[in-house]
């Protein structure tokens, strides 16, 4: 929006942050801080073989389930608890001699979870409906009430046992049901994109399953092979898993080469060098395991080697200053936003919003909305004007853009054009803060280290319009962005936020 001088910025964010991308910049020397090298990095005395071992032994019975990650049970957690005591206590209010007593509520609930838990409920939280669930549910409750009863004593009636028992199951089964039938909705938009690492029986196999089951949330992208010719489903050898994890947009890859060692650790580390999230298919013989520390896809066994840290709560917070935030910006800009759009319909004829397509994370693309700021053939005339154009790089932009109406270069001025967005956020296609999102012709002329800035959100505001917004130079503005990704912060965005408005009324080109 608005712009802050570099200088003016909080050094400390431009400079003295990691940013290992930055050596991907062409002319840019990486910033002090990067990651340590694992081989050189100084390790940790170790600790006595036995303290080792009493430690294990304690984190197994404490925590029999290794969860992968623990945000998602912490919400399906919560989800349960909420689900349990809205029924329980609308029973309780509506058929008192069919309910439990209100002082006994949440002790009720709260037994449900810790048994659900014992009972292997929570072992897959992004699996809410597993064939075992329903027993494991079914017996959670029934200790739950049998306890509870005992409790209270002679004051629960008997006929409020089986409604109890009926309602606690009940309910968390329908909840489940309506989870799975939302994960099913919205496969498509939120899912995470696998490659496999070969294109044998075990890698069909597993491809198989995930495209089945929408609670995997998974799209499975294809294969990467050195014996199998390459076709649509094999994109490439172990050796171009370099690019292609940054071209399709790779969140995890699933190493499915048992019994060729050399071939998985190869890929394995180039998986990590792009800091991918990687599985991989033991060299096990048959046999029914059940050990927690592997899992099943379909009939396969899987080991999880590497998982990148998601700051699933982090982001969550995030979403929620992205909704409260556009949800305010809208309320109070109501006022400007129609002033706006009747001066556009006054000075030309056309739509007042305009709408086109922009790539947002993961290469997905969405229909972007600002106020219309320029001729209506504008999308026309930008080949003709490529010549003229001032930025270097992929970015189209020249100063005195002969398509910017008179208004469309006053709403520029102030970026008021942009304020469309704030429905974009709320869709959940964009966030306040983040790299901006650019045109698709743009995208389609990024070299391969640029496809790192779509890996999160597009935003309204961020690093680089704040501190140098008319700067040509496109490595700067992708040193700006990645330095962005690689420290986000929510405390990061709050301080963007604040200089964004900060400047909003100081009138700067666009």
């Amino acid at each position: 929006m608005g712009e802050l001088g570099i200088n003016n910025f909080p050094r400390h964010v431009l400079v003295n942050v990691p940013s290992p991308y930055s050596r991907m910049i062409p002319g840019v020397s990486a910033v002090p801080g990067s990651r340590p090298n694992p081989r050189t990095a100084t390790t940790p005395t170790a600790a006595p073989a036995h303290q080792k071992m009493q430690a294990a032994l304690l984190n197994r019975l404490l925590l029999p389930h290794p969860i992968a990650d623990p945000w998602q049970l912490y919400k399906q957690v919560a989800a349960d608890l909420l689900v349990l005591y809205v029924v329980a206590e609308a029973q309780a209010r509506l058929l008192p001699g069919w309910s439990l007593h209100g002082h006994s509520l949440p002790l009720f609930v709260v037994l449900i979870t810790l048994f659900a838990f014992s009972e292997g409920v929570y072992r897959n939280p992004s699996d809410p409906f597993s064939a075992a669930t329903a027993a494991g549910l079914a017996r959670s409750v029934l200790f739950a009430t049998a306890l509870t009863v005992v409790a209270d004593g002679d004051a629960i009636g008997i006929r409020s046992i089986p409604a109890t028992l009926l309602s606690g199951l009940g309910s968390l089964l329908l909840y489940r049901r309506f989870r799975l039938a939302w994960a099913r909705q919205r496969q498509n938009s939120e899912s995470r994109r696998v490659l496999l690492v070969g294109a044998g029986r075990a890698g069909r196999s597993i491809a198989t399953t995930l495209r089945n089951d929408p609670l995997h949330h998974a799209v499975v992208c294809g294969f990467v092979d050195d014996e199998h010719p390459l076709s649509p489903d094999v994109l490439g050898r172990v050796e171009d898993l370099d690019w292609l994890a940054r071209g399709e947009f790779i969140d995890e890859v699933i190493l499915a080469l048992p019994g060729e060692p050399d071939r998985t650790r190869a890929a394995a580390e180039i998986a990590l060098r792009n800091r991918l999230d990687i599985r991989a298919v033991p060299d096990l013989p048959p046999g029914p395991w059940t050990d927690p520390a592997i899992s099943l896809i379909g009939d396969v066994p899987v080991v999880t080697l590497h998982r990148e840290p998601v700051p699933s709560a982090a982001l969550f917070l995030k979403r929620l200053l992205d909704l409260g935030g556009a949800i305010a910006a809208l309320i109070l800009a109501a006022p400007v936003m129609a002033m706006v759009a009747l001066l556009i319909r006054l000075e030309s004829p056309g739509p007042v919003v305009y709408s086109a397509e922009r790539t947002g994370a993961k290469g997905r693309r969405f229909r972007c909305h600002k106020f219309r700021s320029m001729v209506t053939n504008a999308d026309h005339l930008k080949d003709d004007l490529r010549i003229q154009n001032q930025r270097a790089g992929p970015i189209f932009k020249i100063v005195d853009d002969p398509r910017i109406t008179r208004v469309g270069r006053w709403i520029r001025r102030y970026s008021l054009d942009e304020l469309p967005q704030l429905w974009n956020v709320l869709c959940g296609d964009m966030s306040l803060v983040g790299p901006r999102p650019h045109p698709v012709d743009e995208v389609n002329h990024y070299e391969l280290h640029h496809y790192r800035r779509l890996d999160v959100k597009p935003g309204i505001t961020g690093l680089w319009q704040i501190t140098a917004r008319h700067s040509p130079s496109f490595d700067l503005n992708m040193h700006l962005d990645l330095t962005y990704i690689e420290n986000w912060s929510l405390r990061l965005d709050v301080r963007i936020l604040l200089n964004t408005i900060r400047v909003l009324f100081s009138p700067e080109g666009a």
